[in-house]
């Protein structure tokens, strides 16, 4: 998930060529995500006896023709892009910037990913809960399935949007060897390493505030806190990248999310060669400058 916060070559279409292959597997997808969201909408309203009831999510709408966009990337890739919402403005935006965010992505992890993605714009905040599981302090979240855009994204600047494009774009593409229980510091530490750009190092000052690994808890509150631990996580990927390399971000990655992987602590040593303490120390004098 995303907290809220050079030339593209892409081909878009505006949905509206005539009915062909393309124009079917677009209108098969579309049934499908109605079905997935109505589905899901009755799940969110059952309640035992003892629960209070909980407000009706309003019915998923169907896009029209003209609410979906197909982008065909420069290395061959189709972007499906659907808005589930009446404005298609937040929809053309990602649109344009699709294309290098799959290049920003490949450039890291490689050319071995999905050749199909699905993004879709929410038009309601209960849309986004049904179909990514997205809450209000996130912009956007992505499932095996698709990216899906939180009806607040639209109010993004072009850089926080390219950011959350990017960052989402990674976990869509590192998604099927991410294990269910992989460690939230590294999923979104290395997604926004991909995604953010890399700004100078923040010297002593806040050196000791943010040479902290987080745990799996410190992504679940919200406001401030949460976006300290997303910089925390941050910080730690751009400091393994500058000292180890980026294939060996990519290594850790590979070790500490994938099925089956270790603890924290022997994934860092078995990648690194480091255990944590003197990973920290070595960290915090990087973040110094």
């Amino acid at each position: 998930m995303s907290p809220r916060s050079t030339t593209h070559r892409s081909t878009t279409s505006a949905g509206t060529e005539s009915v062909g292959t393309e124009s079917l597997k677009r209108r098969t997808l579309l049934g499908l995500l109605t079905a997935e969201a109505a589905a899901a909408a009755f799940l969110l309203r059952r309640r035992t006896p003892s629960e209070p009831a909980a407000p009706t999510p309003p019915p998923t709408r169907t896009p029209e023709p003209d609410q979906s966009r197909t982008v065909t990337t420069a290395d061959g890739r189709t972007a499906h892009l659907l808005a589930l919402g009446p404005s298609t403005e937040l929809l053309d935006r990602i649109a344009a910037e699709v294309d290098a965010a799959v290049g920003a992505v490949t450039a890291f992890w490689g050319p071995d990913w999905r050749r199909d993605i699905t993004i879709i714009t929410a038009g309601t905040d209960a849309e986004f809960a049904v179909l990514a599981g997205g809450g209000p302090d996130f912009a956007a979240s992505t499932t095996v399935e698709h990216i899906v855009f939180a009806p607040g994204a639209a109010a993004m600047g072009p850089g926080a949007l390219r950011i959350v494009l990017r960052h989402e774009l990674f976990h869509y593409a590192s998604r099927l060897v991410t294990a269910a229980d992989a460690p939230w510091w590294l999923t979104e530490g290395v997604a926004d390493y991909v995604g953010r750009p890399h700004t100078p190092v923040p010297g002593p000052q806040q050196a000791g505030q943010l040479a902290v690994l987080p745990t799996d808890a410190d992504f679940r509150v919200s406001g401030p806190a949460l976006s300290l631990a997303y910089d925390r996580a941050w910080w730690f990927t751009r400091f393994v990248a500058a000292r180890f390399g980026e294939p060996t971000l990519r290594r850790l990655y590979l070790v500490g999310c994938g099925t089956g992987h270790p603890d924290t602590d022997t994934a860092l040593t078995r990648t690194l060669g480091m255990d944590r303490d003197t990973l920290v120390v070595t960290w915090r004098q990087w973040l110094t400058g």
